[in-house]
């Protein structure tokens, strides 16, 4: 890789680690399909929810970075070249106004979700509120604790599926539905596959650091099929939508080819930087689920 010079606009951008942010945008894209497919679409609440998806991702990269360079834990292998603050791309202060502003703008970006959506009464407007604070919370948890204690993966089907899908659906429709959680359901299963991979590769200095991911404690073969069957089940849960209304759902099934030749390269590969290539072909399989969905949830009508 060419150098990059110091807290530079293509750093940041590296530092965003542009290849997860499908994970931030399919909840809001399924949600907001499924809206569609109700007859609740409102566009400005969906585009601020994306928005604000993304800048959480973005600021959850940036603290990931962070503290894993302050504990010293952002060493071999981990997340391939976007260590941006171990690759000495960004500087320690211009990290922290880094992860402060991204934080500041998806605040204001909020509160804007609860007005656009209308919600003016205070019992309305709480639980939102509530829910954005959490996600804030959860970007600091899952580096701070939950990767340490194996339960990055409970974080991930929370924040990159019930949350996002559910709080997307909801400042459109003002209620949820079984539907909605099928497809909350479905998006933290297939989301989580990026998680999977990542501990999968880095399971060695996982355990070095003092990291108990599940695969750091299950094993390797753990961790393969942990992958696989998550997407399977993802893929289940919008199976189960054909059955509740939303019949082309099921278009979303194609994303087994991917998510299966994906799989059988990461078995092949088990270990090193050459898994980095799984990661890229894990997020685009992801983007491929997300807009399938979609797809079929729209045609409904």
């Amino acid at each position: 890789m060419d150098t990059i010079k110091t807290n530079s606009f293509k750093a940041w951008v590296l530092a965003a680690r542009p290849k997860t942010l499908s994970g931030a945008l399919v909840p809001v894209l399924i949600a907001t399909a499924l809206a569609h497919a109700d007859r609740t679409l409102h566009i400005v609440p969906a585009l601020l929810c994306a928005i604000f998806a993304l800048l959480m991702q973005v600021a959850a990269n940036f603290i990931n970075d962070f503290f894993d360079f302050i504990k010293g834990t952002d060493g071999g292998d981990r997340l391939g070249p976007e260590r941006a603050m171990a690759q000495g791309w960004i500087t320690r202060r211009a990290m922290l106004w880094g992860i402060a502003i991204c934080i500041a703008m998806a605040a204001a970006v909020g509160l804007s979700i609860v007005w656009a959506a209308g919600f003016r009464t205070f019992s309305d407007i709480w639980p939102l509120l509530s829910l954005g604070a959490a996600c804030i919370a959860g970007a600091f948890l899952y580096t701070l604790l939950m990767s340490y204690i194996g339960l990055g993966d409970v974080l991930v089907w929370l924040f990159f599926g019930i949350v996002p899908v559910c709080g997307t659906y909801y400042v459109q429709a003002g209620t949820l539905t079984t539907a909605t959680w099928l497809a909350a359901a479905a998006a933290g299963l297939v989301i989580d596959t990026l998680l999977v991979l990542n501990n999968y590769r880095d399971r060695d200095t996982d355990r070095l650091h003092g990291k108990r991911t599940l695969i750091c404690v299950f094993g390797e073969a753990f961790g393969r099929y942990f992958y696989f069957i998550q997407g399977l089940a993802g893929c289940t849960c919008a199976y189960i939508l054909t059955h509740k209304g939303y019949p082309v759902a099921q278009l979303a099934l194609f994303y087994l080819y991917f998510h299966l030749t994906t799989w059988r390269l990461m078995s092949r590969i088990r270990s090193g930087r050459e898994l980095n290539r799984v990661l890229g072909l894990t997020a685009r399989n992801i983007l491929i689920f997300g807009i399938l969905l979609a797809i079929g949830l729209v045609l409904k009508n």
